[in-house]
């Protein structure tokens, strides 16, 4: 008996069985069961989500000769097909006159479409409904998107249109604002995996949790991706998926290695993140590949780290724990940094000829992030060896009021100045720089009788309007407390006699001062205002 591959022999046949999509399906069937059926629908997602099964299942639904008889007789609608009467076998089969499946990559010509306009005028031959498939309608010509609107916008009793693209920005919306539209969505690891699972106990095949999970997670969202991965692993281990030579024939890292690396790149330990990179090529693993499996787990990381349902993160549960531990220990904001510093190199890594040594570049680049300090600790007098380092690297150039270089590696607590008064804007520069900059700029900071005075001029209403907004009240308490103790607090002093010299503004500047726009900008840029001028109405232009 010839060999059918699973993913044509598990091919969906009812809405039932198509995985993942359910608010897809739900909307079909119930537009079956209330007659409300569009003169087109567009099917729109990635490769191998079910967009050409669920055209090829509506169109059985269409035309099932029990569901059509059924519905004659009053009774209770089923909107799935029954898969047995004539219509659904054929279709199933593909040779049905009545439903026309086309692959718009050879049916591209303004010619071919113009005679598929001619020959659809016609009512059909045996169903009920006639059908039309497109498959891929993104690749049509202009032209022949042109040729093909006529009839999609008035088309004959009985014809209904199915397209299906991957590429939905390229579609005219003359095509798809005639079109009810669908969105497949990736179906995620978990449900992949689940589904991998059921086939493999109706097959017979032998695979742990651990390697069905990573097929799930390498097919990407694509369930025909991984039902495919899942039967070239079967056939090499003649009915068994072992771990390893799952790891091996997908082409990437698995996640123990994955966290080892994740771990080295944020101690800054360069040989350790050598030595991964060193394993990728010895196994000859794509490094392209390899690369966007680290953006996705370093991503998994990020979410652990705010914390997102570690249920939510599609890994094993021991896994999951040891990405949780780390990603709690490195933080968000290292995190963060890290995933777009990796993120700059994606474009580099796809595009280079020497893709191995893109990745080595970007990933020891990112080891280097940790050992970076900030350029506030640089002002206030850190040290010589730490500015040399901090002096190679363009991530340390910045300006005031930007975003400070990268925090101390995991573990280690980050250096303040001795002087309690540095020491407090450094804390809160670590979390708000534009807040830290402002309290830089008051009269004073006086810490007397376990109570930190903020003195401003008397009329500034910036720094106090500042400080009313909740969370900037917050990092404020949480800096004292550290600097103080547990109970120490804060108030704002308003100085009784403002310097000449001062760069405050003058009470008369205090309505201007509130303005929304010149308090966005305050927070923005982290700015003071040295003067406030007004301008008549004549010095103006005649554009302000």
């Amino acid at each position: 008996m010839t060999y059918q591959a699973l993913a044509r022999k598990w091919r969906p046949q009812d809405f039932s069985s198509i995985i993942g999509q359910d608010a897809v399906t739900t909307a079909l069937r119930n537009a079956i069961a209330d007659r409300r059926i569009a003169q087109a629908y567009l099917f729109s997602g990635i490769r191998g989500v079910g967009k050409t099964t669920a055209a090829r299942v509506l169109a059985k639904a269409l035309n099932c000769e029990r569901r059509l008889r059924l519905e004659q007789e009053g009774a209770p609608p089923e909107p799935d097909p029954c898969n047995e009467c004539g219509p659904c076998r054929e279709i199933t089969s593909g040779a049905d006159l009545d439903v026309i499946e086309i692959d718009a990559a050879t049916y591209s010509k303004v010619e071919q479409v113009r005679e598929l306009t001619e020959s659809l005028r016609y009512g059909p031959a045996r169903d009920a409904y006639k059908v039309v498939v497109i498959d891929e309608i993104h690749r049509l010509s202009r032209q022949a998107f042109d040729a093909l609107l006529k009839i999609v916008e008035e088309p004959p009793p009985h014809l209904v249109f199915i397209f299906a693209t991957t590429e939905i920005e390229v579609v005219p919306a003359t095509i798809l604002s005639r079109c009810q539209e669908f969105h497949f969505r990736r179906v995620g690891a978990a449900t992949l995996a689940a589904h991998l699972r059921l086939l493999c106990e109706a097959e017979g095949i032998t695979a742990s949790d651990r390697a069905l999970r990573l097929v799930a997670r390498a097919a990407e969202g694509s369930v025909r991706d991984a039902v495919a991965l899942l039967d070239q692993l079967a056939t090499f281990g003649s009915g068994t998926v072992a771990e390893g030579e799952a790891v091996r024939l997908l082409g990437g890292l698995d996640l123990q290695l994955f966290h080892h690396l994740l771990r080295s790149i944020l101690a800054g330990e360069a040989a350790a993140v050598a030595a991964a990179l060193a394993r990728v090529e010895e196994e000859g693993w794509d490094p392209r590949r390899t690369h966007g499996q680290l953006l996705a787990y370093c991503r998994d990381a990020l979410h652990a780290a705010v914390g997102v349902d570690p249920d939510r993160l599609d890994l094993p549960a021991e896994d999951t724990e040891q990405l949780v531990e780390l990603a709690r220990s490195a933080g968000y904001e290292n995190l963060l940094r890290l995933l777009t510093q990796l993120l700059k190199s994606e474009e580099l890594v796809r595009r280079s000829e020497a893709p191995a040594l893109a990745v080595e570049i970007a990933w020891l680049r990112a080891a280097e992030l940790p050992k970076l300090i900030r350029i506030e600790e640089l002002l206030a007098g850190g040290s010589p060896a730490a500015a040399g380092r901090a002096s190679t690297s363009t991530a340390a150039t910045t300006r005031r009021g930007g975003d400070s270089a990268p925090a101390a590696p995991p573990g280690r607590a980050p250096r303040l100045s001795s002087d309690p008064k540095e020491a407090l804007l450094e804390l809160v520069g670590q979390r708000k720089q534009p807040l830290a900059a402002r309290l830089r700029d008051c009269r004073d900071l006086r810490f007397e009788g376990g109570e930190l005075a903020v003195v401003i001029p008397r009329g500034d209403t910036w720094l106090r309007e500042a400080l009313d907004r909740s969370q900037n009240r917050e990092i404020l308490d949480a800096a004292v407390g550290q600097i103080w103790g547990a109970g120490s607090r804060w108030r704002i002093v308003e100085e009784l006699q403002a310097q000449a010299t001062s760069a405050a503004p003058a009470p008369t500047s205090a309505p201007a001062l509130a303005h929304p726009v010149v308090q966005s900008a305050l927070d923005l840029f982290a700015g003071t205002i040295e003067t406030i001028e007004e301008t008549s109405v004549e010095d103006r232009g005649p554009e302000e």
